[in-house]
């Protein structure tokens, strides 16, 4: 089933055409990769459809539904969550209450006095902490957590809408390699179980080509490429202009 149609995308700052009639599909429980060298497009692409940027043209389709344009919370509740490149949590909080936080906003209790929100939702976060891997953390503030456990607390609060699309800005930027294959080994699990459809940019070839069911690939704001990862892999012209070179899978 077709979750996300974008058809037509185009943007330009000036005279500058950042994005060019870019159009692609994305299908619930699906992993979709967006890739280009820095410049290409592909951030203006990913904000137009998370609401951050308005297209001068096209189309976002969610579901059947038009949401060009839509602000990003109201994009939001249509059921697309979003992660960052730059995790960031509310440092002061602990991670328990920043996933309590999501979930009262979910729920609509976001205005909820306290003491009486430090017990709304909590076994329910405490769930989607356990399902990201640091159930063990609830009780620690946001700020002395590691890098890597801070973007599994970003991707538990993104769950806590219960999305049906999944936006990943760079989910591994500034993380280990073995923090990177975990988080995207976590990210598929939660995929399958979910049905949830996932569109990421990335600039690890390694995180892409192991994790992605399919690639776009963005040049100087045109879709020059697209398919599974062994089709995008043998691309003379993907491997030109950005490749370099035949990219390994990890093992």
């Amino acid at each position: 089933m077709t979750l996300l149609r974008v058809e037509r995308l185009h943007k330009s700052f000036g005279g500058f055409e950042a994005v060019r009639d870019v159009g692609f599909t994305l299908e619930a429980g699906e992993r979709l990769a967006i890739i280009g060298p820095n410049g290409a497009g592909k951030s203006t692409c990913f904000n137009m459809i998370g609401g951050q940027l308005r297209p001068d043209h096209g189309r976002v389709l969610l579901d059947g539904e038009d949401i060009t344009g839509l602000p990003p919370r109201a994009v939001w509740r249509k059921g697309v969550g979003r992660t960052f490149q730059i995790a960031a949590a509310f440092g002061s909080m602990t991670v328990a209450e920043n996933v309590q936080m999501a979930l009262m906003n979910h729920h609509g209790r976001a205005r909820a006095l306290f003491p009486l929100a430090r017990e709304l939702y909590r076994e329910e976060a405490l769930a989607l902490l356990e399902r990201v891997g640091i159930r063990d953390q609830a009780e620690r503030f946001c700020s002395m957590l590691a890098y890597g456990d801070i973007k599994r607390v970003e991707l538990a609060v993104a769950l806590a809408h219960d999305p049906r699309l999944l936006l990943m800005d760079e989910p591994t930027a500034g993380m280990a390699p073995a923090e990177r294959h975990a988080l995207m080994r976590l990210v598929s699990a939660i995929v399958a179980e979910r049905g949830i459809a996932v569109l990421f940019t990335e600039h690890d070839m390694d995180v892409v080509f192991a994790y992605a069911d399919r690639i776009l690939v963005i040049n100087r704001g045109r879709l020059i490429a697209e398919g599974p990862p062994e089709k995008v892999r043998a691309d003379r012209e993907v491997q030109a202009i950005y490749l370099g070179s035949t990219v390994e899978s990890p093992a």
